[in-house]
């Protein structure tokens, strides 16, 4: 007997998912427990299984489409199986038609209304006209056009005089506007002619999809405030040479300020908190994400207990975590349960940016570029190493106070990287 696979719950928060490729076809045998497609989900692409063998009698949809949770990939059973009652009640994405239905009404319905109003517009013009005084023979100059044609010449700079009119007694109507062509003696002196790019319509992917409304509900819901210091780096460079001479892994300035971070963390229990509308939860561990850009967007790996891992351990899991971020293969649990967030654009010759909070966190450190700048040192002007730091607080959880202080531990930390170890 013919079956539906239908579109699994993948991740808590997946409301759809797109068929990042089919790895069966129609007329495919497939057996229990082989994966017949790959589904790009809100964190990952996850594989999806059959439980049942027999043959792939109809894919639903092709690569690249989005189908709702519960709705109809694919349906198999044995060959040549009548399957014309499961397809019935289905639309083209494997859901219920019910929508398109109602959308093949609406259009008809929309259409009888404007063909409609194009009679009316014939039936009942005239007799507008009359009532307002406005239908004059053209012996008097007055050129007969309905109200609506009037209307559209004059958006469009039409001259009434130069079209046919082709209603009663020779009345211009709307149809008359829309299908005028002015002569070439009529057209304004050609401007410069440039050749037209074609524009592109980029179909949203389900990350792309989940960024916006994440980051739209954070941004709108969560009251956030900024606060900038800038941090004297000379310190953290003669630290970050010296540990690579003997750390079999590179130590970047990124996994400094990480480190420094989960140290203040532990320091400022409320930076590191939730807001869960009737209590504010403060964290017991320290789980620090980090922003990873990939092509599509950004993913946050999370780097848990960091507080309790050195630069060398918080380096190599970096490394790693970032890698599988590219190339797609992070699970949602390795993107689940941070409790702060970094966000990291000085490799991109960033000075200065603020970050919008990452959800449930309640608070997000942007991090800019090191930069070559004047200081006074003992009172003379002397070349320096400076970064921007800017903390994103929500203020439902985070004071200005709480967050300033704890930025100071921050920058306390990584102007003394010793500091790190006690």
């Amino acid at each position: 007997m013919a079956e539906k696979i239908e579109m699994p719950k993948l991740s808590d928060t997946m409301e759809e998912g797109v068929i990042a490729k089919w790895n069966v076809k129609e007329g495919d045998k497939v057996e229990s427990g082989d994966v017949i497609a790959e589904v790009e989900t809100d964190k990952a692409t996850m594989e999806v299984e059959v439980f049942d063998s027999g043959t792939v009698l109809k894919i639903m949809v092709d690569e690249g489409d989005a189908v709702p949770l519960g709705g109809v990939m694919a349906i198999i059973g044995e060959e040549g199986e009548d399957i014309s009652d499961l397809l019935e009640g289905l639309d083209g994405n494997g859901a219920p038609s019910e929508k398109k239905e109602k959308k093949d009404s609406e259009d008809k319905e929309k259409k009888k209304e404007e063909t409609s109003s194009e009679d009316d517009e014939e039936l009942f013009d005239p007799i507008l006209d009359e009532v307002n005084g406005q239908e004059k023979s053209s012996d008097d100059g007055r050129i007969k056009a309905s109200p609506l044609a009037r209307k559209m010449a004059e958006d469009k700079g039409i001259d009434l005089k130069k079209v046919k009119g082709s209603g009663p007694d020779g009345r211009i109507v709307k149809r008359d506007i829309e299908s005028y062509e002015p002569k070439e003696a009529e057209k304004p002196a050609a401007a410069v002619a440039f050749d037209s790019e074609e524009s592109k319509d980029v179909k949203i992917s389900q990350m792309r999809k989940v960024i916006a409304k994440r980051l739209s509900e954070s941004k709108f819901t969560n009251p956030h405030f900024y606060e900038t210091v800038d941090i004297d780096m000379e310190g953290a460079i003669d630290a970050r040479a010296k540990l690579n001479e003997v750390s079999d892994v590179k130590i970047s300035f990124n996994d400094i300020v990480v480190k420094a971070c989960a140290a203040a963390l532990r320091r400022h229990p409320a930076v590191n908190s939730s807001w869960l509308d009737d209590v504010i939860r403060k964290h017991g561990d320290v789980h620090v994400a980090v922003a990873v850009a990939i092509d599509e967007g950004l993913m946050t790996p999370v780097i848990r207990h960091t507080d309790k891992k050195n630069l060398r351990q918080i380096s190599a899991e970096t490394k790693e975590l970032a890698g599988l971020a590219r190339d797609r293969k992070l699970q949602p649990e390795q993107m689940e349960g941070s409790t702060f967030t970094i966000s990291n654009l000085g490799m991109f010759g960033i000075e200065e940016f603020t970050a919008i909070i990452n959800p449930p966190n309640a608070c997000i450190l942007a991090v800019g570029a090191i930069r070559d700048v004047p200081v006074v040192k003992n009172g003379e002007v002397v070349p320096g190493k400076r970064m921007k730091v800017t903390l994103s607080s929500d203020h439902r959880i985070v004071d200005g106070a709480k967050a300033a202080e704890f930025l100071n531990t921050v920058r306390q930390m990584i102007e003394n990287p010793l500091s790190m170890l006690l």
